[in-house]
């Protein structure tokens, strides 16, 4: 779905991206490339199960969930959120956004968030049988998720942790006073009409409610701030993520089977809005982002795109386990299993490095007439054409074009915000110098350091392009003012001067960075023997 494959500023976050701008130790490149390769596999993953999701039938033709509705319904768009998250650890430096790049960071994350938004309404806008296209809700929850780069890891992961838990009590009391959803593909149109409408539908009452996937981007930033290169690390995280999303779908099972919260719902039932046969449906094939409100034990079920703590919980913990076990294959080094899981890797990454294109692609191509192949043969093409059509963009433009786009406004907001913050530090420091930067200093004799105002501010982070030049100024720069300092008349390094005349210099000006229902409106279920297996 999106995309955040982020890196330090990027929105793709490649190999060769991060391995440039790490330090130059020889051991960090490998390390680095099996990191970031797992991740980029991982995000492979959602995305082609997003697309057997959509490319196949969803109800059998008994009326039961398909294999591929069992295995990916809600789990897919789960991961791509958790995904989301790492990407946005990424861009904030892996830590705790210090309070002077709060601002670049936050125009980056927004500008992504609106480009993200923009794709997402366009894409909606050629859409006519898909009604669940996620891109709009991403990008309501990016720009959610901009101060939780400000917090510190374990308050993140309490975040998450209430909104997985708080998060469904509050909506079921929430929702009943809130208008209904359209539970319409979002369009300008209707955003220009209605704007409140469709922005309470984006954030709590259409397919994806923000206070859902928000808790998944939690867990992504808390997992994306470790060191994802320890094999130790993705064999936890393979570990945990199996244990929670076997533990949540045994608690609800117990729950509903148990101790008769399955009787408790369909005793409610004609309280409910739902009918019979709707409530039949949302127990086996899922809600629409929420549950009834006419029982307590709704929040039970664990069923896709319900939203309740079980179901949250169980998708998390797939979505952490695949993650686990793409970074853990990048560490075989096995002499038959090695080679195999490096080919295996290396084409889940090649699409999963460009998962906003693809995505987009894809919703776009079976709503198209293009579509004319069956369901299975539907799906098979684009699964490899997503495989290889990757495969070479990585290996020759290195991402995709919807991918450079989102992080040339991203990195562009960024510059534009730190240039801003600049001529501000600037301004403030010829206001507040208490000698004119113009004058012309008169020779002064020799004062103690401890005394001499400080009137050169500290330079500004230098950019990328700037970087080595830099580096080697500010070596050379303590020889430099020793020499002035102990042969020129200035103040010794012990602090006592020398006698000799001291020139006021002017502050330096600092660097700028410039220099469907859930997925359809009508559930689609496969033809009866005899009728073919056409879509």
């Amino acid at each position: 779905m999106t995309a955040v494959q982020q890196g330090a500023g990027d929105s793709t976050a490649r190999p060769g991206d991060l391995a440039a701008s790490a330090p130059p130790a020889r051991a960090a490149a490998p390390r680095t490339r099996q990191r970031l390769i797992g991740i980029d596999a991982a995000r492979g993953v959602a995305l082609l199960g997003m697309i057997t999701l959509h490319a196949l039938w969803e109800a059998d033709a008994a009326g039961n969930p398909t294999w591929s509705d069992r295995a990916f319904s809600g789990r897919a768009a789960a991961a791509f959120a958790l995904l989301a998250g790492v990407g946005i650890a990424f861009v904030s430096g892996r830590r705790r956004v210090p309070a002077a790049d709060r601002p670049a960071v936050a125009a980056g994350m927004a500008a992504r968030a609106v480009a993200i938004g923009v794709v997402g309404f366009l894409v909606c806008a050629a859409d006519t049988t898909l009604k669940a296209v996620i891109l709009p809700y991403l990008a309501v929850v990016f720009l959610l998720a901009i101060p939780l780069v400000f917090l510190r890891t374990w308050t993140v992961a309490v975040v998450g942790l209430l909104l997985a838990t708080a998060g469904p009590v509050g909506n079921y009391f929430l929702l009943p006073r809130l208008p209904e959803p359209e539970l319409g593909n979002p369009s300008f149109i209707r955003l220009v009409q209605d704007p409140i409408g469709m922005l309470t539908e984006l954030t709590f009452t259409g397919f994806y409610p923000s206070p859902t996937w928000l808790a998944y981007v939690c867990v992504g930033i808390v997992i994306g701030r470790q060191d994802l290169s320890r094999r130790r690390f993705a064999a936890l995280l393979l570990a945990v993520g199996t244990v929670v999303a076997v533990a949540a779908h045994t608690a609800s099972t117990l729950l509903l089977h148990r101790y008769g919260g399955l009787a408790h719902i369909w005793a409610a039932q004609p309280r409910s809005d739902l009918t019979a046969a709707q409530t039949t449906e949302l127990l086996k094939f899922g809600g629409n982002g929420n549950v009834p409100s006419s029982t307590w034990w709704w929040l039970a079920v664990d069923t896709a795109h319900t939203g309740t703590p079980p179901e949250m919980f169980g998708a998390a913990g797939c979505a952490v386990a695949v993650l686990g076990l793409m970074l853990l294959a990048a560490h075989v080094t096995h002499r038959v299993l090695g080679p195999v899981c490096t080919v295996i890797l290396v084409l889940l990454a090649s699409a999963g490095s460009m998962t906003l294109t693809f995505y987009s692609a894809h919703i776009l191509f079976i709503n198209s007439d293009f579509d004319t192949y069956s369901a299975g043969n539907g799906c098979l093409v684009q699964v490899v054409g997503a495989l290889l059509i990757g495969l070479a963009v990585r290996g020759t433009v290195g991402r995709g074009p919807l991918e450079a786009a989102v992080a040339a406004l991203a990195n562009r907001a960024r510059r534009l915000t730190t240039s801003r913050g600049a001529v501000r530090v600037v301004a403030t420091i010829r206001a507040t110098a208490t000698i004119p930067v113009q004058a012309s200093p008169a020779p002064v004799s020799a004062v103690p350091a401890a005394s001499a105002p400080a009137l050169a501010p500290a330079p500004a982070k230098p950019s990328e392009s700037s970087m080595d030049s830099t580096t080697a100024s500010a070596a050379q720069a303590p020889a430099a003012t020793a020499s002035k300092g102990s042969g020129s008349g200035g103040p010794a390094a012990d602090g006592s001067g020398s006698g000799g005349p001291v020139p006021r210099r002017a502050p330096r000006r600092p660097h700028g960075p410039g220099d469907g229902r859930r997925r359809t409106v009508r559930r689609r279920a496969q033809p009866g023997a005899g009728q073919g297996g056409g879509r």
